[in-house]
């Protein structure tokens, strides 16, 4: 058993789910700084097209200075909501389980939540009430150093996924891999959004994990 140390994402993928197996915890680093082009931001989803980013538009991220993620306001100017929202209707309007799940997107939309760590950690609650998988969260209270100078049990997960390197650290026959029915193409895609699989599997998608 150990405590898992991670970054909060936006709609997290299974792979990020892969990793709590087995934790006795989540510790969710509130004191870290934003980084540009991750899935602090950002989620996977899978379209007629392919695989498709949804990107939570933020005010000022690109800015040279250190921000808090905790701090980071979402950009209200841009209708992302409604865009993201119709995307994944259209994706997954034809799966399964949209049905039973979209409504309680629909609500944590609804509460425009003021900034990115607002939203994702909303996103993280409904998620783990969905996939019925108790697992207890906690923040860190102050800036914890990188992994080598951490002690067990706590495992620094940090940055571990990234855009660029989920499929290059999803082991072959991990759970992120095994294929399950998606809603498009006959070759499995993995390293989606959890969603991609609660959509298709429902109540059953925890035990899958």
């Amino acid at each position: 058993m150990s405590v898992v140390l991670s970054e909060l994402h936006y709609l997290p993928s299974i792979p990020y789910f892969q990793q709590l197996l087995g934790a006795e915890k989540l510790l969710l680093d509130a004191h870290e700084h934003y980084h540009k082009q991750t899935y602090r931001n950002r989620a996977l989803i899978l379209t007629a097209q392919g695989p498709q980013p949804l990107t939570v538009p933020v005010v000022d991220g690109a800015r040279s200075e250190k921000i808090r993620t905790s701090e980071i306001e979402i950009d209200y100017r841009q209708n992302w909501r409604h865009r993201h929202f119709r995307t994944l209707q259209t994706a997954y309007g034809a799966s399964p389980y949209f049905g039973y799940y979209a409504d309680y997107l629909q609500d944590i939309y609804a509460q425009k939540p003021a900034r990115l760590w607002e939203l994702n950690l909303a996103c993280l609650h409904l998620l783990l009430r969905c996939l019925r998988w108790p697992l207890p969260l906690d923040f860190t209270t102050e800036y914890l150093a990188p992994a080598s100078s951490l002690a067990p049990p706590l495992l620094d997960r940090r940055d571990y996924l990234t855009p660029k390197s989920t499929l290059a650290k999803a082991e072959p026959d991990s759970p992120s891999q095994r294929p399950y029915p998606q809603v498009f193409g006959t070759a499995f895609v993995p390293g989606l959004s959890v969603l991609d699989l609660l959509f298709m599997r429902g109540p059953a998608a925890g035990q899958f994990l």
